[in-house]
Formats: structure tokens, sequence, C-alpha cells
């Protein structure tokens, strides 16, 4: 009962945090379209921007990618650069660890995040320089929804507030979900080494990669909650986080007329995700750091 309610009362903490950044966020969603940028995600900038708007924590971002990437509007390397800056619901819940681990994370996290989608974005559009662009109609336009939610139809209340609601409280119950289960871990195992559940630095990338790739935003949180933790390492919660495209994928994977190009960019993501985490443990580990 202790570890229950101390649980509670962690995710408790949290929720209000929670729940004011998912309203900003709706504000920040709304305001975006295609329309009025299409000519910078098709230029040169289009990779930084893509890494930059990817950070942004929730998957519409991601989703808006794989719209335009499947109309043919962005370049292949500014979609991989936007799926391996998105965390979805990550950075949200490492900001308000309690614990402060989580929030210590946040700063290289974005770092890493930004460097591989900005190298990886600008290594493939060069290498596919040829890769010819459609140019939109003047009268589309894809919004960058959380979820792939779509606002029209619904009233102002329902966009900025209920919708944030519900959607914060999922969140906060995977987390208090996760926090009691490594609750009663804590409680009934001690001095156990959790890391070794899922086979140490070099084999959890391999795993929490494969976590990543499930289109949910529960991945995301189990992902950072166990981090918070102390149940994997910090390069294998990145690589995980690397491989969290929200429902990108799935957006791509409803065209199975070009199922090899999907299949295609799923392993490419997963492989860069997985040398990613790997490489950072081995820096870690090798620099004495804590990971």
């Amino acid at each position: 009962m202790e570890v229950f309610l101390d649980s509670l009362l962690d995710t408790l903490k949290v929720f209000p945090f929670i729940l004011v950044i998912y309203i900003l966020i709706e504000f920040l969603e709304h305001k975006t379209s295609f329309t009025h940028n299409h000519n910078l995600l098709q230029g040169p900038l289009a990779p930084l921007l893509g890494t930059v708007t990817g950070i942004i924590p929730q998957c519409g971002f991601s989703v808006m990618a794989a719209k335009l990437y499947d109309k043919g509007f962005i370049r292949t390397g500014t979609l991989l650069a936007v799926f391996l800056a998105t965390s979805d619901e990550a950075l949200i819940v490492l900001l308000t660890d309690v614990n402060s681990a989580g929030a210590m994370a946040v700063a290289p996290l974005i770092l890493l995040k930004v460097a591989v989608g900005l190298i990886a974005g600008y290594s493939v559009n060069f290498i596919l320089r040829n890769e010819k662009l459609a140019q939109p109609e003047a009268e589309e336009d894809i919004h960058a929804y959380s979820c792939g939610r779509e606002h029209e139809g619904k009233s102002k209340v329902k966009v900025f507030f209920v919708e944030p609601l519900l959607h914060s409280l999922k969140i906060a119950l995977y987390v208090f979900i996760v926090t009691l289960i490594f609750g009663y871990i804590f409680e009934y195992t001690e001095d156990a080494i959790l890391s070794s559940f899922v086979g140490g630095p070099f084999v959890e990338p391999l795993i929490t990669s494969a976590i990543g790739l499930i289109p949910n935003c529960a991945s995301s949180v189990v992902l950072s909650e166990t981090f918070c933790q102390g149940g994997i390492y910090f390069g294998s919660m990145a690589a995980g986080l690397c491989c969290n495209a929200g429902l990108g994928f799935v957006v791509l994977l409803k065209n199975t007329k070009k199922i090899k190009r999907n299949l295609l960019l799923i392993l490419t993501v997963y492989a860069i995700s997985v040398l990613v985490g790997i490489a950072t443990n081995g820096i870690m580990l090798a620099a004495g750091l804590n990971v």
C-alpha cells in the first residue's frame, strides 16, 4: 500500500505540469500548417527545420511529415530528420520526473537527437539529391495535429482543454503504472541491477529501439519512465526514442503500394537508432560517466 500511495502521489504531483504543456502544444499545432511553409520544407534548411519541429514533444509533426512525404512534398532525408528527432511524450515525462534524474537528461537527449536528425537528414538528402518533389495545390493544407487528430468541426473548449485533459490523463496513467511496477521491484528486490533484465549496455539498444517502433505514446512513456527509475541506460533510452516516430510510420504504411519503401525506411530508422544507442553507451562507459 505504501508503494501504491507513493506512486499515486508522484503521479499527481506531475499531472498539472503535463496538462499545461499539452494545452500549450495544442495552441502551437493549431498555428502550424504546410501551406505557408512548403518552400522552407523543400529547401536546403528542410532537415534543420524538420529536426527542430520533431523535438517538440508530441507526434503531430511526424504525422504531418509522413503525409507530406507520401504526397511527394518533402525529401526522404527531411522525413528521417523528423522521425529521428521525435520523442512523442518522452520529454514531458522526463521534465516532470519527481526524482530530477529525468530532467537532467533532457538537455543531453535533445542535443543527441538534434545531432542524429541533422546528420541523417542532410546525408540522405545529399545521397538522394536528385529526388523529385511535387508541388502542393493552393488549397492543400496539412496540419500537425497530435496523434493525427483533426480539429475541424470541434469547439475551442474541446480542442484546447478537453482533448489535452484526456491525453494528459492517459499519459499520467502510463506514468503511474510504470512507477508502481518499479516501486514494487525496488521494494522486494534489494540490490537488483535492473539493467541486467534486458541485457546490458550493448544489447539494450536492440530491444529499446524495437519498443520505440510501437506506434503508441505508451512506448515513449515506458522508455523514459524506465530510465527515470534506473531501469535502462541513457543510450538505450535515446535509441528507443530515436525510433519513436509516434503514428508517423502508421501513416506511411497505409500506402500499401509502396510497402517496400516503407519497410526500408523503418529498417533504416531502426538501424540508426541501435547504432546511436550502442555508441552512446560505449562512449559514456569509456568516459566513466554514469550511464
